[in-house]
């Protein structure tokens, strides 16, 4: 893009406008600084009656931005920005570079280049400073300056924008990156969610997770305890039901709900009562929850489909509602524990209830009771309770129960149609 320069240009008006025309059409498509600096450092020779120019650009930390420094002077031109780089590293200006420290390169620049005198101008775009200008005379033509005022100002603007918008153009790609590598986990942790219920025998099971975010900490999950075994007898085996939810949401979130997934899979072979796989979890997953400052509230169960008993133990989770058809009531199956990473020693109980035809069991996770309306009110468990209370008694399956409930919390959060936080439900349904 660098175009053919003549002298005779900086009289000429017509031509005075077509070098600016085409410096601005460059700054629009440029993708390398670093070519735009020294392009602007070669129209500088022909705009203004210096002996040279130099350009010191900061980069988005303030910082001065050695690879991209640029002199106009072909004489001093490669050996010169190597000794400004060097001099800037060897004084500590490219890592802790504070605008006030410009007084010691400028130092320099008088040390080195004793011959010539020379004007600084601070490149400033939106209230920063984003580098330096500097125009060398010979010392016997200082007044020189006066004449070049307004094409200096004119060089010094599109510096300016130049470089605010390479700056923005990296912060852009910056977000771009992060945005693909989000998206990627979040399809990654989307699928370590179960795609589909398991058959387990005389079970009806219905499952969704609406993550607030593009990643998040709700997890829910269906084991066989002897996975290993043919299909009919896996069906009819005992199965791990479980429901967690990890303290906020997000990255972080998703990123100790993974790790708690493979912990939980490992602990689940071994066979153990719920109690017991929640105490050793807890002992597995402690160090790292505690370096990381959460925690995670997990409801695990076991089913029997061969006596239809389930045994459970909770960490801290919204206990289930078990709806019991024979009663037509709700009940809360809970039992003492702590949520996992609170407590290094933590204990707890194991609860067990024998379960009939037509029960069902409501697992979720705290961001269902927790989405609000328009007006702030949460959705609540008494809600939660009464919705599920009518809709248990309609002859509805499992998958109708579960987008039954969500389309009443749609309605109730109204137009803002996003909840608050990560919203989970498992639906358990003796047929």
């Amino acid at each position: 893009m660098f175009l053919k320069i003549n002298k005779s240009l900086v009289n000429n008006q017509d031509k005075f406008l077509e070098l600016i025309l085409s410096l601005t059409y460059y700054l629009k498509l440029f993708s390398s600084l670093k070519r735009f600096l020294e392009y602007v450092s070669l129209v500088s020779k022909y705009f203004i009656t210096q002996e040279f120019s130099l350009i010191i650009p900061l980069d988005e930390k303030r910082q001065i931005w050695a690879e991209n420094i640029s002199i106009s002077s072909n004489k001093f031109k490669d050996q010169t920005i190597i000794d400004l780089q060097e001099f800037c590293k060897n004084n500590g200006l490219l890592n802790n570079f504070k605008l006030k420290n410009i007084n010691i390169f400028e130092k320099y620049l008088e040390e080195k280049f004793d011959l010539f005198v020379f004007k600084s101008h601070k490149i400033i775009s939106r209230g920063k400073c984003r580098g330096f200008f500097y125009v060398f005379y010979k010392k016997s033509d200082p007044k020189k300056f006066e004449l070049d005022k307004n094409s200096i100002n004119i060089l010094v603007n599109l510096l300016a924008v130049g470089i605010e918008n390479y700056l923005l153009i990296k912060i852009n790609k910056k977000h771009e990156n992060v945005d693909r590598e989000i998206s990627s986990g979040a399809e990654i942790q989307s699928r370590l969610l179960p795609d589909f219920c398991p058959k387990i025998f005389g079970i009806d099971l219905a499952a969704h997770c609406r993550p607030a975010l593009q990643l998040g900490g709700d997890y829910f999950d269906f084991m066989s305890i002897k996975p290993n075994v043919g299909e009919q007898r896996r069906q009819r085996g005992r199965w791990a039901l479980v429901i967690g939810d990890v303290m906020g949401k997000g990255i972080p979130a998703g990123l100790l709900m993974t790790m708690l997934r493979g912990m939980l899979r490992a602990e689940v072979l071994t066979g153990l009562p719920p109690d017991r796989i929640l105490h050793d979890l807890n002992q597995l997953a402690i160090y790292d929850l505690d370096q990381s400052h959460r925690f995670i509230t997990l409801f695990y169960s076991d089913y029997d489909p061969r006596t239809r008993k389930l045994r459970f133990a909770n960490a801290g989770h919204n206990p289930p509602l078990l709806w019991c058809n024979s009663t037509k009531k709700i009940i809360k199956l809970d039992s003492e524990g702590y949520v996992i990473g609170l407590q290094k020693d933590a204990e707890y109980q194991c609860g067990e209830i024998q379960l009939e035809a037509s029960d069902l069991i409501l697992y979720y996770t705290d961001g269902i009771t927790e989405t609000s309306n328009s007006s702030g009110e949460r959705f609540g468990e008494k809600n939660l309770i009464n919705t599920f209370t009518k809709l248990c008694k309609k002859t509805l399956c499992s998958q109708e129960i579960l987008n039954e409930i969500f389309n009443t919390l749609d309605n109730y959060s109204g137009k803002k149609k996003t909840f608050d936080d990560d919203a989970s439900i498992v639906i358990f349904k003796l047929e």
